[in-house]
């Protein structure tokens, strides 16, 4: 049992609707749902009565609900009293699933920094720093949304992607020739599929929409195989070792790069975040002014 499944419990408790619950924590409806099942197994009873129509707490949900919500409130005081125990709250920080490679030695001379264990996409992690659930967020948010969520980003990194295609060729692939898969489940991957709709405009790439979440993982090998041809990777899979009947290809003219944002509220004055962005935005290079980017791209 963990905290953030008492927190969906909560949530689906107070919405009595999955998908209003699902929207309000800024996760997919299927996650939500595997996670109380999985709360539920963990506790050994049912927790919801749910059919197509309706949610309501069962009586054993009912019960617990309120220990539930004592549990989060005594882990939130646990915190804010062993950051007073330090002489200071640490800076609490999200991301999608990169870091610079040495974060910690350039964070540990600035602040003690707590890196949030759930790993959610960018436009969840920064719509947390919006609502204060995190102080700092690694992630790529339009100039549009930055200002609507009032944040403000500074560069701290960049993953230059690439084409995934069948067989052993291992050649350049000219970024219109690649196909450019687009996911319908827009709760996890609404980042992406703004990013990929804009480069498919500016270049001519194919598109492919896919319902399955493969954008990363196995289930993008299988749809590589399928389409036949080099397949844009996403930056979520940068580091995955690809199956042997698969090979990377650079991408070329233009090459392609998915630039990484340090995020924080515009009004953050705080020393301690401050500190930690300046250790880690400090002395970050531009991206190629030759690379792709969006239009709405601060570094474009």
């Amino acid at each position: 049992m963990e905290l953030r499944q008492l927190r969906y419990f909560v949530a689906v408790a107070e919405e009595l609707n999955f998908g209003r619950a699902a929207a309000r924590l800024l996760i997919a409806g299927p996650s939500l749902s595997q996670q109380i099942k999985a709360l539920e197994r963990d506790l050994g009873v049912a927790l919801f009565d749910r059919d197509r129509r309706s949610v309501a707490l069962t009586p054993a949900g009912a019960s617990l609900l309120p220990h539930a919500r004592a549990l989060l409130d005594r882990a939130e005081d646990l915190r804010r009293r062993a950051g007073k125990l330090s002489g200071s709250q640490p800076v609490r920080l999200g991301y999608v699933n990169w870091l610079p490679p040495d974060f910690s030695a350039r964070t540990s001379r600035a602040a003690t920094v707590h890196v949030d264990a759930w790993v959610a996409p960018s436009h969840t992690q920064a719509a947390r720093v919006a609502d204060g659930s995190l102080d700092l967020a690694v992630c790529w948010v339009r100039d549009e949304e930055l200002e609507r969520l009032g944040l403000t980003a500074r560069l701290i990194g960049a993953d230059r992607l690439y084409a995934v295609s069948p067989g052993p060729a291992t050649s350049p692939v000219r970024t219109r020739d690649a196909v450019v898969l687009l996911d319908e489940d827009v709760t996890s991957w609404a980042s992406w599929n703004v990013y990929a709709e804009e480069l498919i405009r500016d270049t001519g790439a194919r598109s492919e929409r896919i319902s399955d979440g493969g954008v990363t993982g196995p289930a993008f090998f299988d749809h590589v195989r399928r389409i036949g041809r080099p397949v844009l990777n996403c930056p979520k899979g940068q580091a995955s070792a690809l199956p042997p009947d698969l090979a990377r290809r650079p991408l070329i003219g233009p090459e392609v790069h998915w630039p990484w944002y340090l995020v924080r509220r515009t009004d953050e004055q705080r020393p301690a975040v401050l500190a930690v962005l300046d250790a880690l935005a400090g002395g970050v290079p531009a991206l190629d002014p030759r690379a792709w980017l969006p239009a709405t791209d601060r570094e474009r």
